[in-house]
C-alpha cells in the first residue's frame, strides 16, 4: 500500500503548480482551521469566512512560504490573524489593537481564587487535546470573556509563546500572564463541576476583593 504524501511533499508540488496537491492540503487541514477560528470568533458564520480567507491567503502566498515552520503552523498563524481582524472589525477597531478596547490593565491581585476545588488528573490546557473533553472545554471557553479566551487559545491551544501571544494581541507580556492565569482558573472551575472527583470537592466561600 502506497503511503500518503507528507504535507511538505504536497507543498512542494503545490508550489510547482499542481492544484490538486493544494486541494489535498485544504482537505487535511480545513477542520482544524475552522475549529481554531470558531474558538477565537465564537460564531459559525464568521469562522467559515475566516477559514475561506485563510486558504485563499495561503494559496496566494504559497510561493513565499519558506517552510521554516510546518504547513499546519503557518496556516494557524494566518487563521489567528484573520480571526483577530474579524474581532477588531466587530469592535470598530480595524487598525487599533485589542488592548485599546480593553485598556484596563490586569494585576495578579485581581485574580480571585476558585469557588470550587477538586482533584484533576490533567489541566484544562492538557485536556484540550483529548477528544472526549473538547466539547466540554469549548462550551467553557465560550463562557470566558474575549480577552481571556484569546490568550488561552493562543497560548495553551496553539502553543504560542508568551512573547508571541503578546505581540499577536498587542498587549504586554505581563498582561498575557495574568490573563492566562485567570482563564485557566475560570476554565478549571467550570470544568471541575463536570470532571472533578466529587470525593475531593471543596466549595469555598465567595471571594470579596478589597
Amino acid at each position: 500500500m502506497e503511503s500518503l504524501p507528507t504535507d511538505a511533499e504536497l507543498v512542494r508540488r503545490a508550489k510547482a503548480g499542481e492544484l490538486a496537491a493544494f486541494e489535498e492540503l485544504v482537505t487535511r487541514h480545513e477542520r482544524q482551521v475552522f475549529t481554531l477560528a470558531f474558538r477565537l470568533v465564537q460564531n459559525t458564520h464568521d469562522a467559515e469566512d475566516v477559514a475561506q480567507t485563510v486558504f485563499l491567503s495561503a494559496l496566494e502566498h504559497l510561493p513565499g512560504f519558506r517552510e521554516e515552520a510546518s504547513f499546519a503552523t503557518w496556516l494557524h498563524r494566518i487563521a489567528t490573524h484573520a480571526a483577530l481582524k474579524v474581532i477588531r472589525k466587530r469592535k470598530g477597531l480595524d487598525l487599533v489593537s485589542l488592548e485599546a478596547a480593553n485598556a484596563t490593565a490586569e494585576t495578579p491581585e485581581a485574580v480571585a481564587p476558585p469557588a470550587f476545588i477538586a482533584d484533576w488528573r490533567q489541566s484544562p490546557e492538557e485536556l484540550v487535546h483529548r477528544h472526549e473533553t473538547r466539547r466540554l472545554l469549548d462550551e467553557a471557553l465560550a463562557q470566558l470573556d474575549e480577552k481571556h479566551r484569546l490568550v488561552f487559545v493562543l497560548r495553551d491551544v496553539e502553543g504560542l509563546s508568551v512573547r508571541e501571544t503578546a505581540e499577536t494581541l498587542g498587549v504586554s507580556e505581563a498582561n498575557v500572564k495574568v490573563r492566562l492565569l485567570r482563564a485557566r482558573l475560570q476554565l478549571r472551575e467550570r470544568l471541575t463541576q463536570t470532571l472533578g472527583d466529587p470525593a475531593t470537592r471543596v466549595v469555598r466561600a465567595p471571594h470579596h476583593p478589597h
